[in-house]
């Protein structure tokens, strides 16, 4: 059960309609797709795609580490001594999680292909999942309709995007809750487009008026941890934190610090499947509840993410909405209203 082999292959994926927040407009995106060969055959299949604002990296360094490093690294390792190499993958170079997160999700598949096994099983859990529809930033009209659609749709629980324009937020959420039923709960993502004191306004009138609000997320600067603790000292509403969380020692001293309330894993950030699994076993050796996310990415990737949401008993929130608005069809994912189903 050696690795033979790792290629590579990237295609550009349109998006039905752009996806806006604070720190960026996505029309398409870059899907790098990663095959793990082995010598038996045995073939295992990863993702990443490039996110410049918060990753920082690119179609072109995810490609680089993958053919470098990664790839140099594995050829010739037994897929048998299964947590060594995934701690190969992550040792072979700093930074890049992108493809690090891409290696782990492929060297995943080809294992559990390897037991004849679904990852899903192998990671121990099948709970069910129900996501969250993005709404994201635009006019308040738009915001508007757009989440009236979202709950024509089945949506219970709406993530609004805000941040780009603090002085419109309010505004935004007023409308939003001025056309959808009471019953829906609203989760807003600020990404990292408030100052602190700007937050602490926001959120203490959203606070005043009693809006379903479940929780405000990364409102800061994702390295300012200061302004971040500032904020949810000042506030009722749990602060989770997106931007400012990577890896397992980023969780370990937001944690401690008493910076946040909840935290937001994705694989992109942390670098895959093992170390979205140790963050959120460590969030909950410290009573802080997690959320599954991702970036703008293919089904591939956001269904190792679901697998992992899956399977961990402290992820209780799920957005895997991603792969909804893109040109193509999910191929890993069944999406029945707001229910995700792994295939």
């Amino acid at each position: 059960m050696i690795i033979e082999d790792l290629q590579i292959a990237t295609e550009i994926i349109p998006l039905k309609t752009p996806f806006k927040t604070a720190l960026r407009t996505v029309n398409e995106i870059e899907n790098i797709v990663v095959k793990v060969i082995l010598t038996d055959g045995i073939v295992g299949i990863g993702a990443a795609a490039p996110t410049y604002v918060i990753t920082g990296d690119s179609r072109e360094s995810i490609e680089a580490a993958l053919l470098g490093p990664i790839r140099q690294n594995l050829i010739g390792k037994n897929i048998l001594q299964f947590n060594e190499v995934l701690q190969i993958v992550q040792q072979c170079c700093v930074n890049n999680t992108s493809a690090k997160a891409a290696a782990d999700i492929a060297l995943h598949n080809a294992y559990c292909n390897v037991l004849g096994i679904s990852v899903s099983n192998y990671l121990g859990g099948t709970k069910q999942l129900k996501t969250c529809m993005t709404i994201g930033v635009d006019t308040i009209e738009k915001m508007q309709q757009d989440a009236k659609t979202a709950v024509t749709q089945g949506y219970t629980i709406l993530k609004v995007k805000v941040g780009d324009n603090p002085a419109l937020d309010i505004e935004r959420i007023d409308a939003i809750l001025a056309a959808i039923p009471a019953h829906i709960v609203l989760r807003l993502d600020a990404n990292q487009g408030w100052t602190p004191k700007e937050a602490i306004s926001i959120i203490q009138q959203f606070e005043q008026k009693q809006y379903p609000i479940e929780f405000i997320e990364q409102p800061v600067k994702a390295a300012d941890w200061e302004g971040l603790k500032y904020v949810r000292n000042h506030v009722i509403t749990p602060i989770m934190a997106d931007e400012s969380m990577f890896s397992v020692q980023d969780a370990i001293k937001l944690i401690e610090g008493n910076y946040i309330d909840l935290v937001n894993i994705k694989l992109m950030k942390c670098g895959g499947i093992a170390e979205a699994m140790k963050i959120a076993s460590l969030a909950e050796a410290k009573g802080i509840r997690c959320m599954i996310g991702s970036m703008m990415e293919s089904s591939i990737s956001v269904a190792a993410a679901a697998q992992v949401a899956a399977a961990h008993p402290n992820i209780h929130y799920f957005d895997l909405d991603a792969p909804l608005w893109l040109s193509t069809e999910p191929t890993h994912l069944k999406y029945v209203g707001q229910l995700v189903e792994i295939c």
